[in-house]
């Protein structure tokens, strides 16, 4: 259905059969309930940190032996949260965080896949894409380079791609 056949079915109907329709719509799609619980009550403080803890979990399990490591733990966060409208101060913090609790699990152990230091080259990127676009660098430039030091100090395979892809946003 395309938006102009659905402002017309919309404006076709009365108040109520409209409140009706929403009301159904946050009962049964998940997203929707979400959307208007931020809406009307953002908390988005809390928001963030649920998410660090969740992030944590990833790599620091306190209910499981073994680490997942699992990068789209982090990346659904994140997408959900632009989708929302979260502060982009608080979601630039979360995407600086994810990077930095990895590398924090990563310094105790001596060997990563490759797989991982690719992934967490794509979400400094990100972060980075992020942070420019919305004029933020200077708050977070602190985290950025003890980001790029510390993939350094662990002798990370793509730490000069971590310098180049830092130096391509540099202003």
């Amino acid at each position: 259905m395309s938006k102009r056949a659905l402002k017309k079915y919309l404006e076709a109907l009365d108040q109520n059969a409209l409140k009706e329709q929403l009301i159904d719509l946050y009962d049964r799609i998940p997203e929707v309930k979400t959307f208007y619980d931020f809406v009307f009550n953002p908390k988005e403080e809390a928001l963030i940190e649920a998410a660090k803890i969740k992030i944590s979990n990833e790599y620091f399990p306190t209910k499981r032996k073994r680490a997942r490591k699992r990068r789209s733990v982090a990346q659904k966060f994140i997408k959900q949260y632009k989708l929302l409208g979260v502060d982009p101060k608080l979601l630039g913090d979360l995407m600086l965080f994810n990077i930095e609790i990895a590398q924090t699990f990563s310094a105790s152990l001596p060997y990563m896949p490759e797989t991982f230091y690719k992934s967490m080259l794509n979400s400094f990127k990100e972060a980075l894409q992020y942070l420019s676009y919305h004029q933020l660098k200077e708050d977070f430039g602190s985290r950025l380079e003890g980001i790029i030091e510390q993939s350094e100090s662990q002798n990370w395979t793509n730490t000069d791609l971590f310098e180049e892809v830092a130096n391509d946003f540099v202003d």
